[in-house]
């Protein structure tokens, strides 16, 4: 049997506790430094850059400044190559995701009367243009075009472009480009990794700039978002995929062991936990592993075997169910599974997560693929203060004022106080009788 890394975690000191919770990208610094040339030479040299980028990364001998951009053509093209049953999937997917993301969007503008004549709201207006990241290198993935697509297009953003790595013959993932014509999505660029995050924060003859790019991507696209953070914004941190899969003792073992799988397979970089604190589910999922890695594909098993063997994965085992609430807390999961048949009686335990899907037969397939809330969620604990990709990460917010000739003496009053105190004078004199004087 392959050797899964097990730990009993009342026999774990603060410091290996502490590693259980460290993620891949925890350390780039010897990554952001390979990155740096990177950008500086996409910033100088543009598309010519991302072409011989394209060769050493991506192997693509098939890209070139003339095609740098997807066609039409080519759009057109992918839906013949892609199966009917994937397009049906991606069309239900696709509805699921925009159907729930329409349920988040707020209201164009809402005001209140704070005190008499004394009107403040907020105005909600799309960003003008954002970039969507698409990964590429362990697969391919029309579902993040479907999840980072739904929400920008909803929330009406005019100007949407997808960046993704090619293929070697310089073609696109084809059930990327359906997905991304399904979501209404029609610029799509042939160009991915750190190259991509600096293409749209600089932009290129052929690439325009982007206020802003999301999705997820490898350490080398965090490292250059992060770089990169000062000339655009880069929205919620995105990194390799990792999930804890939560386990009480009214669940099977192989069930927690099939689900525990599903993130570990992405690739070797990611993070997947099994926490119980039932003896009994910990053996039995450990000993139904290798008849899953049997029925899966060489690749996944390689990258899914590298996780649970290695420093970022394995199986969690603690002493009482609070304390693996402590520990789920503390690691604050991208995705998190209650398997319980009464998994509302941990609900309430658990604040730090970003994804937590319930019960037995809601596996991180169904979000992944097109339940509806968004599977594009921030990684390496920032759970904590991030939540899933939304509708509200393409607005922005400004605040409306307005106060009538009626309602201003009583707040000029305050003001003035204020002002004086704190020193400023222009501010005393702007609401100080001086300003009756000017008023129309």
């Amino acid at each position: 049997m392959t050797n899964v890394s097990f730990h009993t975690y009342a026999e774990l000191d603060q410091e290996q506790r502490a590693a259980l919770l460290r993620r891949s990208e925890a350390d780039l610094s010897g990554v952001i430094e390979k990155v740096k040339p990177i950008i500086e030479a996409v910033r100088t040299q543009g598309d010519e850059a991302l072409v011989r980028f394209a060769r050493d990364f991506d192997r693509s001998e098939g890209v070139h400044k003339g095609n740098l951009k997807v066609t039409e053509a080519e759009f057109d093209a992918a839906f013949k190559l892609v199966d009917a049953e994937v397009i049906d999937a991606i069309k239900f997917g696709t509805e699921n995701i925009r159907s729930f993301h329409e349920e988040q969007k707020p209201e164009t503008m809402w005001m209140k009367e704070i005190r008499p004549g004394a009107f403040a709201g907020d105005r909600f207006t799309p960003i003008q243009s954002v970039a969507l990241y698409v990964p590429r290198g362990k697969g391919s993935f029309p579902s993040v075009t479907m999840m980072t697509s739904g929400p920008a297009m909803v929330a009406g953003v005019p100007n949407v472009a997808i960046v993704t790595p090619p293929a070697p013959d310089g073609t696109v993932d084809a059930a990327t480009l359906v997905a991304a014509r399904l979501a209404g999505v029609e610029t799509v660029y042939k160009v991915g990794g750190a190259q991509a995050v600096a293409a749209v924060a600089y932009g290129t003859d052929t690439i325009k700039p982007a206020l802003k790019v999301v999705g997820p991507g490898s350490p080398w696209v965090v490292a250059a978002k992060r770089l990169l953070a000062g000339v655009l914004d880069t929205g919620l941190p995105a990194g390799p995929s990792e999930a804890v899969i939560f386990a009480d003792d009214t669940v099977d073992g192989s069930l927690a062991a099939l689900d525990l799988l599903i993130e570990a397979e992405h690739g070797p970089d990611s993070s997947a936990y099994l926490v119980t604190h039932s003896r009994r589910v910990a053996e039995e999922a450990l000993a139904a592993l290798p008849g899953f890695w049997a029925q899966m594909t060489e690749q996944r098993v390689g990258f899914s075997t590298t996780v649970l063997t290695g420093k970022n994965g394995g199986i969690v085992l603690t002493e009482a169910v609070e304390q693996s609430y402590d520990f789920i807390n503390a690691y604050a999961p991208e995705h998190l599974e209650i398997l319980s048949t009464e998994p509302y009686d941990h609900l309430g335990r658990i604040t730090e997560a970003s994804e937590i899907l319930l019960g037995q037969y809601t596996p991180c397939s169904i979000g992944n693929f097109g339940l509806g809330p968004n599977a594009v969620l921030p990684t390496s604990r920032w759970a904590r203060t991030y939540g899933p990709l939304s509708v509200t990460d393409f607005v922005k917010r400004s605040s409306i004022g307005y106060v009538t000739a009626a309602g201003f003496p009583l707040l000029a009053g305050h003001a003035h106080k204020l002002a004086l105190y704190e020193g400023f004078s222009s501010h005393a004199i702007a609401v100080s009788p001086e300003r009756y004087k000017h008023v129309r």
